[in-house]
């Protein structure tokens, strides 16, 4: 369990959001960290790939260093 402290105005905007879905705060808010958590994830991982790419060998190097070119 974990307890989240807002401030009034964003406390109320939740309430309302809540109500016009029919939900409730504490689903609302789990969503909310759901996505973010996902969006944190997509993040690192096309960072590293980024990373991969700038790292990498252009094919005319490759090709050379595995003697298929000459």
């Amino acid at each position: 369990m974990l307890a989240v402290r807002l401030d009034s105005k964003l406390e109320q905007q939740l309430e309302e959001l809540a109500k016009v879905k029919g939900s409730t705060k504490s689903t609302l808010v789990r969503q909310a960290v759901e996505r973010l958590l996902e969006d944190e994830e997509d993040t690192a991982l096309a960072e590293m790939a980024t990373k991969r790419l700038r790292s990498s060998k252009s094919l005319t190097k490759l090709r050379k260093e595995l003697g298929l070119d000459r």
